[in-house]
Order: C-alpha cells, then sequence, then structure tokens
C-alpha cells in the first residue's frame, strides 16, 4: 500500500476543516494554509466532495465545509474514499480471469499478506480524526495486540 502525494495534500486539507469545524474554508485559503499546490487543491475538493467528506459551494462565500464528523470518522475510513480498499497484494484479482489467484490455496505468503491487510485496516480504524488533528494522538500496539491511542510523548 502506498500512500500517495495527493492523499497526504487531501488529509491536510482534511485537518484545516477539522480545525474549523463548521465553518466554511475557501479552496485557496486551505490550500495556502497547509502547503498544498491550488492546483491539487482544486481537484481534492472534488474528491472529498465525492466522498461524501465535504459540502463544496460556489460563489464569493464558497468554499470546502466538513460533512463528517471527526468525533466518529475514522482514518481508514478518508483514505478508502480516497483511495480505495487498503491493499497490501494483488491475490484477490491475480488470476487469469482477474479472480483469485489460482495458488493462493498453497500459497505460504498469501496468509501473511491477507494478516498485514487486517493490521493495517484495525490500524487506520483504532483513530478518528478528531483524535489525530484535535488530541494529536496515534495508535501504537499495546499489550494483548490492541491499539492504544497516545500522545506524540507516548503518553495516553
Amino acid at each position: 500500500m502506498e500512500l500517495s502525494k495527493k492523499l497526504d495534500y487531501a488529509m491536510r486539507m482534511v485537518a484545516e476543516l477539522v480545525e474549523n469545524e463548521g465553518e466554511t474554508i475557501s479552496v485557496r485559503v486551505a490550500a495556502e494554509n497547509r502547503s498544498v499546490p491550488y492546483t491539487f487543491a482544486r481537484s481534492i475538493q472534488r474528491d472529498l466532495a465525492r466522498g461524501g467528506i465535504i459540502e463544496s459551494s460556489r460563489g464569493s462565500r464558497g468554499g470546502m465545509r466538513l460533512l463528517v464528523d471527526p468525533r466518529t470518522t475514522t482514518i481508514r475510513s478518508i483514505l478508502e474514499s480516497l483511495q480505495g480498499p487498503i491493499k497490501v497484494s494483488v491475490c484477490d484479482h491475480a488470476g487469469p480471469d482477474g479472480g483469485y489467484c489460482p495458488f493462493a490455496a498453497e500459497c505460504h505468503f498469501n496468509p501473511v499478506w491477507c494478516e498485514a491487510e487486517n493490521i493495517l485496516r484495525s490500524y487506520f480504524d483504532a483513530m478518528t480524526l478528531h483524535d489525530v488533528i484535535i488530541e494529536h494522538k496515534h495508535p501504537v500496539l499495546s499489550k494483548g495486540n490492541r491499539f492504544e491511542l497516545v500522545s506524540p510523548q507516548g503518553q495516553k
């Protein structure tokens, strides 16, 4: 799984909207505040609107407004709305007909790749926009193989 530059820019713009929740922010202002090239920002605005993350309006008072609740919206939901499902392997579509890889049942690595996908999904589900942007927390693996939110200094 590769996190694209466009996704990085999109997450920066989402952060701007979360920090100004309830307000309509112009694309240009969000782009300038978050060091996002304006040409990317316009494209990102369309993707975020298409994904149901923002509401977009035109005109002198136009811009973007956050539609999702940052307290309940996970990082995974934003990632997947912009880039599609979290994938580590191509096992599910590597077959000659576009279906499962014909070697999946005997493959030593298929279970490894599948579990890596599960771990990534769990990781990105373990945090909301609010956790990361407002509380500056991120998940770490703790005892019992569960993710626990901590601050940058490692404090709970």
